[in-house]
């Protein structure tokens, strides 16, 4: 098939070089205009641009999709279907029914629960035993089209987003190429989304990692792997922020008698802390200013004792 990829961070390259290498022709590739990253300002194109490039295959990059300028553009690439696949930007009823195919959509969940920004986060952080991906075809709404198909991944006990974040990444490359063969011979019949199951998650920022201590053990467990790698859950002592990048659940029933917060255990390769309910272990921490290391290390340069209480 002729397709138009629409796409931009690092989730969406494997689905592209997928295609390409299943032999489909993709004419085109729409992606977020070049940004600034980093402290130094530097301006960078987006891992999908980079792929794209290297394949040299022709480069799009709309500041906003929906303009006519935009759109005049995208009739000039032939193409049977539009792959889409992170974004970033909505299209128009226009543009989702410009090729013959219409629009179809890699999105990292079982749909249609986790529609949004940040499905791969949030699972974790709910407790989700498994997740997936699901190809949609695109409709007006946002991850609201009809089903086309859906692959279950596991969620493993110590799944970070960072990990799980790669494997539907993969899950999703797999299932592109897959499905559109059958779309393309009507080999597949959409199935309407349950609104009733439909759940919705915002955009991850920075304050969602903070660690209210007042909550149970499992729930901060959780947050921990499910911010992992941005924007990582974080408490503070003296006013320096800590990021706590590894934990365990050391007890579920802790007895109340401290204050959650404090630190009321410490060995020589981790510490414990109370919380609301439960005893948090940290293995794996990062001082304000400091590099991520592991709590053995860490304890080794900073003398943190049984009292100590950490959070505002």
């Amino acid at each position: 098939m002729k397709i138009v990829y629409m796409g931009t961070p690092d989730f969406s390259v494997g689905a592209l070089e997928a295609l390409i290498e299943a032999g489909h022709e993709v004419t085109a590739v729409v992606t977020q205009p070049d940004k600034p990253k980093g402290r130094s300002g530097q301006v960078q194109c987006s891992p999908v641009k980079s792929c794209a490039l290297k394949y040299g295959i022709p480069v799009f990059q709309p500041v906003k999709i929906k303009t006519p300028e935009a759109i005049a553009q995208l009739e000039t690439y032939e193409a049977d279907v539009y792959v889409v696949a992170a974004f970033g930007q909505i299209l128009s009823k226009q543009i989702l029914e410009m090729p013959k195919f219409g629009c179809v959509n890699i999105h990292a969940s079982l749909l249609p629960k986790y529609r949004g920004a940040a499905p791969i986060n949030q699972c974790i952080i709910d407790g989700e035993k498994e997740t997936g991906v699901t190809i949609m075809q695109m409709d007006a709404g946002v991850d609201t089209g009809d089903i086309l198909t859906q692959k279950k991944v596991t969620i493993e006990v110590k799944e970070t987003a960072e990990s799980l974040f790669d494997k539907l990444a993969k899950a999703g490359a797999e299932l592109i190429v897959e499905t559109l063969p059958l779309l393309e011979q009507g080999g597949i019949t959409p199935v309407k989304q349950d609104e009733r199951l439909a759940t919705h998650v915002k955009m991850m920022d920075k304050s969602m990692g903070r660690i209210d201590w007042e909550q149970d053990a499992a729930v901060i467990e959780r947050l921990v792997r499910g911010l992992n790698a941005w924007p990582s859950a974080y408490t503070s002592y003296h006013g320096k922020t800590v990021k706590i990048w590894d934990s365990d659940v050391v007890s579920k029933n802790g007895d109340g008698t401290d204050k959650p917060g404090t630190i009321v255990a410490v060995a020589k390769d981790s510490f414990d802390v109370a919380c609301g309910d439960g005893i948090l272990r940290i293995n794996e921490l990062q001082l304000e200013g400091k590099k991520r290391m592991d709590t053995k290390s860490f304890l080794l340069g900073n003398q943190w004792k049984a009292g100590m209480c950490l959070g505002d």
